[in-house]
């Protein structure tokens, strides 16, 4: 028996949404949920801007005991109450083994997770501690991507189950590629991934299962078949004539 995908599969209480009319569940993708199940290793979360991508896997980080803001399971804090309630009507399905480490590593409240940290680890004592962590002395002394990097690389220690949202935002082409492989050796090293991403690069790992949610609902797409790929990949093959299109010359 094997103890990965450490999540197996969310289910939406459907009988218990009191109203398919109203938000979250008006959202195409979310209103005609009833199961996801998930890729031992890495599945991918896509779509367009407002198509529930980002309401899909904070209710599912929620759900597995996350903060809303991201963290550790022990950062547990909010700055802003404006999570869906998406997450009180999932139910899921495990494994028989728990992960020994947990991450949700959000984009878009990334600084307010780094002041959290700054906040608790005060002492000289808990710096050094907090420094053995991640690597780094400080969050907020390093750029946006490198305290990206710096989680990715010292602070998710494997054997876990991580949750990302958008991790390319504060990461260049090449940082991306670098956390590409960070992500790969995590895996080697019996790690589970969900990630929410716009990124061509990183929905560029070998086998991973990608679900794809716009207006239809949600489908399993292959990698050739995202937007992400053929848009990015046309863009660049042909980026004259399109850069005259969009300027309208």
């Amino acid at each position: 028996m094997q103890a990965k995908p450490f999540l197996k599969e969310i289910q939406i209480k459907r009988e218990m949404v009191p109203s398919f009319d109203a938000y979250p569940f008006h959202i195409p993708s979310i209103r005609g949920l009833s199961s996801l199940k998930f890729h031992p290793d890495v599945t991918f979360i896509i779509g367009e801007n407002g198509s529930g991508k980002s309401t899909l896997i904070e209710a599912i980080a929620l759900h597995m005991g996350f903060s809303t803001e991201g963290g550790s399971k022990n950062a547990q804090f909010q700055t802003h109450n404006n999570s869906s309630r998406l997450f009180n009507y999932l139910t899921s399905i495990k494994s028989f083994k728990k992960p020994n480490d947990y991450f949700f590593l959000r984009a878009e409240s990334y600084y307010n997770l780094a002041t959290y940290m700054e906040n608790a680890y005060e002492s000289e004592k808990d710096r050094d501690t907090f420094e053995r962590q991640y690597g780094v002395r400080s969050l907020h002394e390093c750029s946006h991507g490198e305290s990206f990097m710096a989680t990715l690389t010292n602070r998710l220690t494997g054997n876990g189950l991580y949750i990302f949202d958008e991790p390319e935002a504060a990461l260049s082409p090449n940082r991306q590629m670098a956390a590409l492989s960070l992500i790969n050796t995590l895996v080697n090293e019996n790690s589970q991934f969900i990630i929410a991403t716009h990124s061509p690069i990183l929905l560029a790992y070998p086998g991973a299962t990608i679900y794809q949610l716009d207006d239809s609902g949600i489908k399993q797409v292959r990698y050739e078949e995202t937007e992400h790929y053929m848009v990015t990949k046309h863009f660049l093959n042909n980026y004259t004539e399109m850069t005259r299109i969009l300027f309208g010359d």
